[in-house]
This record gives structure tokens, sequence and C-alpha cells, in this order.
């Protein structure tokens, strides 16, 4: 009489990301594996917040721009409430600006969207697995950092801002006034301005019209691609 072995349960994934049309083809991509399936969608956060305790996935799966609390913050509110479930962080800006910052947050990995479906799938495997995903040159960096063989001084002068700082000075590139800055990040006007001063000082900039022209400058040769 022959024996029926169950089969391993499917990998649950929650999908983080406001495009709607990302969401679905990262969904049929999963839904094609075998080993894993989309357990929810979530457009932002709070949405995330709200059915990751109801959902209990395996993994998310998440964008670092989101509306309202972007994905660096969820990131922090995840590992202090949920500090054992990995999140993945899948982007289209410069892994070499996010990707320390985005294991520092308490995420176990990134990778960009431009990579495509079988880098995707192998990330995921990879951080199922209880590893960190980064690209080979971001894994030499970090762990020529770790190692002291090249210091914060020698990056750049970006890693010098705290993730606060870093959304501030990218909005200001966005040509965001103040009070723009502060409904977007949920602040006063008076804390944007003490982040804008700390900006400036800590980038050796002598002006807040020095700071806004080299914030604009950054943004456009860094835009996402």
């Amino acid at each position: 009489m022959s024996k029926k072995f169950a089969e391993p349960a499917r990998k649950r994934i929650l999908i983080v990301d406001d495009h709607p049309m990302m969401r679905h083809g990262i969904a049929q991509l999963i839904a094609a594996e075998p080993d894993m399936a989309v357990c929810g969608e979530a457009e932002n956060a709070r949405d995330a917040f709200d059915v990751v305790s109801i959902l209990k996935p395996d993994l998310v799966l998440a964008d670092i721009s989101l509306p309202g609390k972007n994905g660096l913050e969820m990131l922090k509110d995840f590992r202090a409430i949920l500090p054992d479930l990995p999140v993945l962080v899948v982007s289209t800006h410069d892994e070499a600006l996010y990707a320390e910052r985005v294991l520092r947050a308490g995420g176990r990995g990134y990778i960009m969207k431009q990579e495509g479906g079988e880098k995707l799938l192998q990330a995921v495997r990879q951080v199922l697995s209880g590893q960190i995903y980064v690209s080979a040159e971001i894994s030499t960096g970090l762990l020529e950092t770790l190692s002291g063989r090249r210091t914060g001084s020698e990056g750049s002068p970006m890693e010098k801002l705290s993730d606060r700082e870093f959304e501030v000075f990218q909005l200001v590139g966005q040509g965001q006034s103040t009070k723009e800055i502060a409904h977007k990040m949920h602040l006063s006007a008076k804390t944007v301005d003490v982040h804008r001063a700390n900006i400036k000082n800590k980038l050796k900039l002598a002006s807040l019209p020095e700071l806004i022209h080299y914030a604009v400058r950054w943004a456009e040769s860094h835009a996402a691609r």
C-alpha cells in the first residue's frame, strides 16, 4: 500500500507597494511557484500593519517609497513589534543609497526592481532560508565597513545623515517647502527646520539656498530609473 506524504505548506508572502500594477506583477510571479503564495497585499504602511497580525506572513516584500510613513520607518516599527518577521525591500531606488539603511532598520535584504523576476525569487528564497540578500557589490562594501577597511567618511556624504534627515533632504531636492514636508512626514514645521539645519551642518553647506541647490542637483542625478 502506497503512503501519502503531505506536501510542505507554501510560504506566505505579503506584498506592500503603492503601485497596483507592481503588486499584480509580483503576485503573478509568486503564484507560479510551487513553494510560495501571496497571502495579501497592502498599499501603505498603515494597511500593512492592519493585516500583518491577521495574515501572519512568512515574509513581507515591501517598497521604500510608500505614501504616509515610508518603508524605512515601517521597517523599524515591524522590528519593534514583530522582530522575527523577515522583510525584503524591493525598490527602484539605488541599492548603494538604501541597502545599508534598510539592514540597519531591520530589513533582511534589498533588491532593485530592475533585477527581474528570477533574481527576485532567488532573493525571496534566500531571505526565507534565514539569510540576508544584497548584491555582491554591496555585500563587499558592508564587509569592508565592518572589518574597518572602509570608514563612513570614505562613502557618500549622505551616509552622514540619519534616516529622517535623508528623507527630508530628498523632499527638499524635490522642491517641497517646509510646510509640504511637515505634512508629508507628519512632523511640525519647526522639526523640519531643525532637520534642515542639521543636514546643512553635516554636509558643510553655508546657507539654506545652498542646501536647496545641492539637494535639487542630487535629486536630479539620482532620479529613480
